[in-house]
């Protein structure tokens, strides 16, 4: 069975067109700014089987106009790896656009390369010590996958979310610009783009609703300093993705 607590269509922002998105419950990660906290732990949501799922998602076939299709995210979708591989298996043999959004954690990512049309994979911090201070995960597995799909995948999108104090510093900017620099070199004829996730709040109510405190108290990144990231890139020639 595959649990998930919400699913529903966005218009070009889980990926191009019209999308069902559906948010699979569970992630390894505690990032305190987290927009969907009610799908941090492993237990709850709702539970539908692979077929149905995927019986679901082929009825709104008609829907999916502007190259649309069905994104997968969480939570983290990967902790669900074999149901997941399961769906998107099935998924290929309907002709349906696929992606996933995913913290790029699963040693065994790159199996999912091939049945998927596009792969967008954050990359919140070069600095492994910080990543795991602030996230509760080593980013080892995460560069390494993000080095392998720019190498075999024809179409990466890499979000770097921007959160004061966590990844916004100069120093900061220098570590992705160059991490950017190394692994575009191997990317060949892929398509590769970053984009840059501003910090919100979108999340906060539902942290209060938990009953648990907010963590992040000043969160917010000046227009200054977002811009800085999006010039200094495209100075470095480095494609950057507007959603």
């Amino acid at each position: 069975m595959i649990s998930y607590f919400q699913k529903g269509f966005n218009y070009n922002q889980d990926g191009p067109g019209n999308r069902l998105v559906i948010h699979m419950q569970g992630c390894n990660m505690n990032c305190p700014w987290c927009a969907n906290p009610e799908g941090l732990p492993r237990q709850g949501g709702q539970s539908i089987s692979p077929l149905a799922l995927v019986e679901e998602i082929v009825s709104c076939k008609s829907l999916f106009f502007d190259d649309g299709g069905v994104t997968f995210t969480g939570g983290e979708a990967t902790l669900q790896f074999g149901q997941l591989e399961e769906v998107l298996t099935l998924l290929r043999k309907e002709n349906i656009h696929t992606a996933i959004e995913t913290n790029g954690t699963h040693p065994d990512l790159e199996r999912l390369f091939p049945l998927l049309d596009l792969l967008i994979i954050d990359c919140k911090q070069v600095n492994d010590q910080i990543h795991k201070e602030r996230t509760g995960t080593s980013n080892q597995n995460i560069l390494e996958n993000i080095r392998k799909a720019v190498l075999l995948h024809p179409y990466v999108w890499i979000r770097i979310p921007l959160v004061n104090g966590f990844n916004t510093s100069s120093e900061d900017l220098e570590g992705f610009v160059s991490f950017a620099k190394e692994i575009l070199e191997s990317a060949g004829e892929n398509q590769v783009k970053f984009e840059f996730l501003p910090y919100h709040e979108y999340g906060k109510s539902k942290w209060k609703e938990s009953g648990r405190k907010y963590p992040i108290e000043n969160g917010f990144v000046s227009e200054e300093i977002i811009a800085m990231f999006r010039e200094t890139f495209k100075a470095n020639g480095i494609s950057v993705h507007r959603t």
